[in-house]
């Protein structure tokens, strides 16, 4: 087995990691076509990752030219700790009145650390949200890694 096979993550344990971490890098292209990098709070729908931004942030326009983007989640701090999930994939605009509060709840609830304080975020996320577009990430193609893998010797079957 080669070592990029050894420390690939499963299907379970991509979706345990995109869902016990709060933040991405969110590359996206650029007019130019130089990659513009931000970090971002995220959410998910339907294990699929998504997030609200104001409809006329860089990254919400280089989305609606062209929808192809790279969601980096990463953790570790020295090499044998570090994991992470790279999804490169298509954003799809949800500009919905109802469809861009659904994923800022989930976006809120996931930034402030409290998934089940409705009331406390509906009112924040329902008067931010007058000038935000969300987004959901289609994937096209997943890397994953845990180094943590690389300490435990490799299993005969």
């Amino acid at each position: 087995m080669n070592q990029r096979a050894r420390i690939a993550m499963s299907d379970d344990e991509v979706a345990s990691f995109l869902a016990a971490s709060r933040k991405l890098q969110l590359g996206t292209i650029n007019p130019d076509g130089t990659p513009h990098m931000v970090t971002m709070f995220y959410g998910l729908q339907d294990g699929r990752i998504t997030f609200w931004t104001y409809a006329k942030a860089q990254k919400a326009l280089n989305i609606r030219r062209d929808a192809r983007v790279s969601c980096l989640i990463e953790a570790g701090d020295d090499y044998t700790e570090l994991r992470g999930v790279l999804t490169y994939g298509i954003a799809h605009l949800i500009d919905d009145r109802d469809g861009v509060l659904r994923v800022g709840m989930s976006v809120a609830r996931r930034m402030a650390g409290m998934p089940d304080s409705e009331e406390l975020l509906s009112e924040y996320v329902a008067h931010t949200g007058r000038k935000r577009v969300a987004f959901v990430v289609e994937p096209t193609r997943v890397i994953s890694w845990d180094h943590r893998k690389l300490a435990t010797p490799i299993q005969s079957g």
